[in-house]
């Protein structure tokens, strides 16, 4: 006769706050009851605080506008804390994090905005964040005269993220992401850059000047990192090309051993960025299914919430 174990009953709990709840508090009382959101980020900030507090190497994916949204210094101070391994992103945050380097701010603006107004007056628009045309102007002539700086020979078959290390290097902001990334060495990949206005400025400069960018090479750092990591853990805001360039890394390992993926995106279109991290383990890209989560929701609330409420379990 075969013996099934029968998995534990487990009640949906009723929550319960009160006057000057820690962060990690509201989260074992999301725990309590276990289903939907509430559930689903309790479990986010577990999977986090494993990532963070046990010295995976952890792989970051960017896509939307995490820069514009506000996530810039939170990003960048985990690079600058050490729980970062490497940052997968689309082309427009590294845009963005430069040109607010080059004191250029992004504004709060509204979605009902004219759009023929905005353009009338050199304004463009991300949802209710406007950005004024003149930091693209700005941001032109510092990638001219940071790429006039390096020698030719350097400029030719260059990879990707040493080309952002070398911008980094050369911003003055403290609270960039790029030069953080380059002061603690911690690989910027950016598959897509072509797809962006800095990618833009880089394309005009190669039809001027010596510029060969071997992206190859940047898919060739992002598996050393994976291969060298002990475990994997990565955070997915968002999908697209980064969350996959993430995955297809770490496949060649075996997998992710523990991933949180935060996305509005819907799965039944049978795309990338809704697609649910469950389905990544019949391609090798995820080998513990028990340590994943996908989290529906904005990612700049998310996010920070989530790394707020692990860094405290950690520090508790």
């Amino acid at each position: 006769m075969v013996v099934t174990s029968r998995r534990e009953t487990r009640y949906v709990g009723q929550m319960k706050i009160w006057h000057g709840m820690k962060l990690t508090e509201i989260a074992k009382e999301m725990n309590k009851a276990g289903v939907l959101g509430a559930g689903r980020f309790a479990r986010a900030t577990e999977i986090a605080e494993e990532i963070f507090g046990k010295k995976y190497t952890c792989f970051l994916s960017l896509a939307g506008p995490m820069v514009p949204g506000g996530l810039r210094r939170i990003i960048r101070d985990l690079i600058l804390d050490g729980y970062l391994s490497a940052v997968i992103s689309t082309g427009a945050n590294i845009t963005h994090d430069v040109i607010e380097a080059l004191g250029c701010r992004h504004r709060i603006g509204t979605a009902a905005a004219r759009d023929t107004s905005l353009r009338e007056r050199g304004v463009g628009r991300i949802y209710d964040i406007n950005i004024g045309m003149s930091a693209f102007k700005r941001l032109e002539k510092w990638v001219y005269k940071t790429l006039d700086r390096m020698p030719v020979e350097k400029r030719k078959n260059i990879a990707g993220y040493e080309l952002l290390w070398e911008m980094g290097r050369n911003l003055k902001d403290d609270t960039s992401i790029l030069r953080t990334a380059y002061q603690k060495k911690v690989p910027i990949i950016c598959p897509g850059i072509q797809d962006s206005m800095l990618g833009m400025n880089l394309w005009t400069y190669s039809t001027l000047r010596s510029l060969t960018i071997n992206q190859l090479r940047d898919l060739t750092k992002l598996t050393e990192v994976a291969f060298e990591a002990d475990k994997a853990g990565a955070i997915i805001l968002g999908g697209g090309v980064p969350k996959h360039h993430l995955m297809i890394a770490n496949m060649l390992r075996g997998g992710l051993d523990a991933a949180i993926q935060i996305t509005m995106d819907r799965p039944e279109p049978g795309g990338l960025s809704g697609a649910p991290l469950e389905e990544a383990i019949s391609w090798g890209k995820i080998r513990n299914e028990k340590k994943i989560v996908t989290v529906i929701g904005d990612a700049t609330i998310m996010f920070p919430l989530i790394v707020a409420t692990a860094l405290d379990a950690i520090k508790d």
